[in-house]
């Protein structure tokens, strides 16, 4: 197998699929990008193009489940690779709304490979995530450990990762890497791309940038009496850039064997709620205000990666920390106080 010189990114204009859309695209990579925006906005790749100084290849608005509407993007473009980020992510929304995660998730991944398999398209990077494991510990988890995961979401993610194994079992053609992310977090440090989901986030940073900036006027904390150092929840949280990074090494490395092999993202250090609130203020220079609020169902006390296992293999590390996360995660919101709709100005991306 040689490297993918084309690849389609479903999900792409979504936070973590649009930082790596700049990131292939740096790097030389045509991109093709599908996406329904119902985590994200078409003007984010209008940003992310004029941060690489490049278009990207083509950007068709459909949902992956509809399968003659993505049959037809593999018939128009010549397809090296797939990257796979087109997902409902939400823990939360996952508890209220099970069938609709199972749907988008399993059916979107199901439908997204029998097109592949129809078009001769066998490379795979799937973004799957820490849920899978359920409750860690402060010992960090490593891909040897069992899954056990606790919420609709990390159900349907770990059952797209068994769909992905059995197929790589009985198809040799195909090379499969899942990378298991820890908590991706921060902005790209333009100021040009960033977190700004279509509703109340829930997700924490970008629930405290909001706070932060007066889009919200204080943060909930979801349990307060967890058996951590704070009794707040723990997580390893990853840079974005970081993030795209070993999204874009994994297509380097897609010739190195076929079938399924997972790696752990994190930077394997975790963090506490109040922690993180602490970071984002000093970064803000913001007091940001919160009460407790009762445990949210799906959630667990602390999720720590041990990532040595990617270290190995790739030579990849996170060369950012929590507070050029939070630094970069402010930049965004300051200079798009009402998301990417409303931006206060158009900042100028940074040399």
């Amino acid at each position: 197998m040689t490297a993918p010189s084309t690849v389609l990114i479903t999900g792409g204009a979504g936070f973590v699929g649009s930082h790596t859309c700049v990131e292939l695209l740096d790097h030389g990579y045509e991109v093709i990008v599908v996406d329904d925006y119902t985590g994200s906005a078409p003007q984010v790749l209008a940003r992310v193009e004029r941060l690489a100084g490049r278009f990207v290849g083509a950007v068709y608005e459909l949902d992956i489940r509809d399968r003659r509407a993505l049959s037809a993007v593999f018939d128009r473009h010549t397809v090296d690779a797939v990257m796979h980020f087109a997902a409902l992510k939400s823990v939360g929304a996952s508890v209220r709304l099970p069938v609709e995660c199972y749907d988008t998730n399993v059916g979107g991944t199901t439908a997204l490979l029998r097109t592949m398999h129809e078009h001769g398209v066998y490379q795979l990077v799937y973004a799957s995530t820490c849920a899978v494991y359920g409750e860690g510990g402060p010992v960090g988890l490593d891909e040897s450990v069992p899954a056990r995961p606790v919420s609709p979401y990390g159900v349907s993610t770990w059952m797209c990762e068994r769909i992905l194994a059995d197929i790589c079992r009985r198809r040799p053609e195909y090379t499969v890497l899942c990378l298991r992310h820890f908590n991706p977090a921060g902005a790209h440090p333009s100021g040009l791309l960033g977190q700004d989901p279509p509703h109340a986030p829930q997700n924490l940073m970008p629930s405290v940038a909001q706070v932060a900036v007066g889009r919200q006027q204080r943060l909930q904390v979801y349990g307060g009496d967890y058996p951590t150092p704070d009794g707040t929840a723990v997580r390893d949280y990853l840079h974005v850039m970081d993030t795209v990074e070993a999204h874009r090494l994994a297509l380097d490395h897609l010739a190195d064997a076929r079938g399924l092999h997972v790696f752990n993202l994190g930077a394997g250090k975790g963090r506490s709620v109040l922690e993180v609130i602490d970071a984002f203020s000093r970064a803000s220079g913001r007091a940001v205000p919160y009460d407790f609020a009762p445990r949210r169902p799906g959630d667990v006390p602390e999720v720590v990666a041990d990532a040595r296992a990617v270290a190995r293999a790739w030579g990849w590390r996170p060369t950012r920390d929590l507070d050029d996360m939070c630094r970069d995660a402010w930049r965004f919101q300051r200079l798009n106080p009402r998301g990417y709709a409303q931006s206060a100005r158009s900042p100028k991306p940074k040399d």
